[in-house]
Parts: structure tokens; C-alpha cells; sequence
């Protein structure tokens, strides 16, 4: 017993020393955010003082003079529009794949499964040049593109998943009249929840953060994301503003740490039913 309880505490320790060292970064992020830009520079890990602290005057100045705002308002847009469409549109095929199975199925499920282990760096080139002649440079374009790389990961969470739904369940909704589009809203649909909450946030969290796709694809003239005006701030006027460059990475860090934080425990849930079952 003491041997168990002396490993539990040596195993509770070094995983309060694990989770201080992930978020001190964040931490030091922070507190430099209420500094000025001189005093993060040649007092990065101090904390502010008399002399050094400036309020919110770093967030006002990544609001009014670098226009986050704007870049929220399209990274909420693109990140929703392509989540949204991602799951629909992923779980459709997922489930024709599932219940049609023949060889173009499994051609389509292996084109998706493939797509995972093709790096992005491959086809980032082509893609800019494709969406920009398909005029894909825009917001709504852009959610195109997304389904196309998240596609891959979806659609095998989607299979393994659906694979677990005993199928004399839609056999009953047939027989009852239902036709294949109402068998899977009403049916399928409502039964695939916990994966689609676990696709839902793992996409979220990779559309919101993304910077190289949007970079690519956008007109940056026009429609900046959060991850672009950062870059901006950092050195494209001829300056860096490590101030608001403080400030809008807490800004971008919070709603997607408390969507996380509230949606955390689906997401083994959903995985696991997802992958493991199928």
C-alpha cells in the first residue's frame, strides 16, 4: 500500500510540473499583453509594474489600428461555414460508403484515408493556383477547400462509427416509408452525435489556428483570419508591435480554449467510437 501510494503521489507531482510547463507559455503571453512594447522586449518574463503596465492599451491598439476585429468576424464565419459543411457533407458519404458497399465505395474510402498521409506542402502550390482560377479566394470559397482536406479524417471517424449501427434499425424506418434521405436525418443522424461533436471540435480547433491555408488561398487585401493579422502585426508594416501582438494572441486563445474546455469530454468518447468500434 505504501509502495502504491508513493508512486501516486510521485505520479500526481510530475503531472502538476507537465500541465505548469504547457501553460506558462500561455501564462507569459498574458502578462506580457498588459506591458509595454519596450518592456516585453528587454523584460519578457517579468511582471508588470508601475513603470511597465499600460492597461488595455495593447488590445485597443490590435482592435482599432490592426482591425481584429474584422479578422474575427471572417475567422468565425469560415470556421463555422466549414465545419458545418465538413460534418454534413462527411457524414453522408461515410454512410453511403458504410451501407453501399462495392468497389467504387471502397476506391472513394481509400482516396479519403490516403488523403491524411498526403502533406500539405505536396499540393499547396497547385491549390493556390487552382483556387484562385476557380475564384475560391474568398471566404465562402475557401470552405470548399477545407472540405476537401478535412474530408479525409471525417469521413474514416464517420465509417468507423456507422459500422456499429445495427443496420435493422434503417431497415425498420424503410419499412415504415421512410426514404433514404429521412432514414438518415432522423435515424442515423440523431444516433452519430457523439462523433459528430468530436469531428466538430477537432476541425474547429484546426480551421481557427490554421494560418498557411488561408495565407494561401485568401485575398489577404481583402479578408485577413486572426493567424494573418498576427502575421501582419509582426513585421509587414515595418515594425513589430509585440504589444498587440501580445494581445491578439489571448484574444484568438480564449474562445476556442472555452469551447474546447466545455466540449472536452466528447472527445474521447467520440474517437473511441469512431475508431476503435469500426
Amino acid at each position: 500500500m505504501k509502495r502504491k501510494k508513493i508512486l501516486s503521489t510521485i505520479g500526481t507531482v510530475f503531472f502538476t510540473i507537465l500541465c505548469f510547463i504547457w501553460v506558462l507559455p500561455v501564462l507569459i503571453v498574458l502578462m506580457d499583453s498588459f506591458k509595454s512594447r519596450t518592456f516585453i522586449s528587454l523584460e519578457p518574463f517579468a511582471f508588470p509594474t508601475d513603470q511597465t503596465f499600460v492597461g488595455l492599451e495593447n488590445y485597443v491598439q490590435a482592435i482599432d489600428y490592426y482591425g481584429f476585429l474584422d479578422a474575427v468576424g471572417w475567422t468565425v464565419f469560415i470556421t463555422v461555414g466549414s465545419v458545418f459543411v465538413i460534418l454534413l457533407c462527411c457524414s453522408m458519404c461515410a454512410w453511403f460508403i458504410t451501407r453501399v458497399a462495392n468497389r467504387f465505395t471502397r476506391g472513394v474510402y481509400l482516396l479519403c484515408v490516403l488523403s491524411m498521409v498526403v502533406p500539405f506542402q505536396m499540393v499547396m502550390f497547385t491549390l493556390s493556383l487552382v483556387a484562385d482560377r476557380l475564384g475560391l479566394s474568398t471566404p465562402w470559397g475557401i470552405i470548399i477547400v477545407y472540405l476537401g482536406f478535412g474530408a479525409g479524417l471525417a469521413v474514416f471517424m464517420f465509417c468507423g462509427f456507422v459500422k456499429s449501427i445495427p443496420i435493422e434499425i434503417e431497415e425498420a424506418a424503410l419499412i415504415d416509408g421512410c426514404s433514404p434521405i429521412r432514414t438518415f436525418f432522423s435515424v442515423v443522424l440523431p444516433i452519430m452525435k457523439p462523433t459528430y461533436i468530436s469531428v466538430g471540435i477537432l476541425q474547429t480547433m484546426w480551421i481557427w489556428n490554421d494560418f498557411l491555408l488561408p495565407y494561401l488561398v485568401l485575398d489577404t487585401t481583402k479578408y485577413k483570419t486572426i493567424s494573418i493579422v498576427v502575421q501582419f502585426m509582426k513585421g509587414s508594416y515595418g515594425r513589430v508591435d509585440m504589444g498587440a501582438i501580445m494581445a491578439a494572441l489571448i484574444m484568438a486563445v480564449i474562445p476556442v480554449v472555452i469551447f474546447y474546455l466545455l466540449c472536452q469530454k466528447h472527445i474521447i468518447k467520440g474517437v473511441a467510437a469512431g475508431a476503435v468500434k469500426g
